[in-house]
């Protein structure tokens, strides 16, 4: 096991991308409701705003 702790820079930049993709597979979905993708986009964004990273610029419309 490894004792390697990614930076924030690389922990930000992770949930960039896993919020991208959440946003990505909502929209192909149509939108329709999906409470476990909702759940996990949810706990993305807290995640993002924790660290101070304002989502409303990245959010796919």
């Amino acid at each position: 096991m490894s004792d390697y702790m990614p930076s924030d820079k690389e922990m930000i930049n992770n949930l960039i991308d896993l919020y991208s993709i959440l946003q990505q597979i909502k929209k192909e979905n149509g939108n329709h409701e999906n409470k476990i993708l909702d759940y996990q986009i949810k706990v993305t964004i807290a995640k993002l705003s924790s660290m101070g990273i304002n989502v409303e610029d990245i959010t796919l419309n």
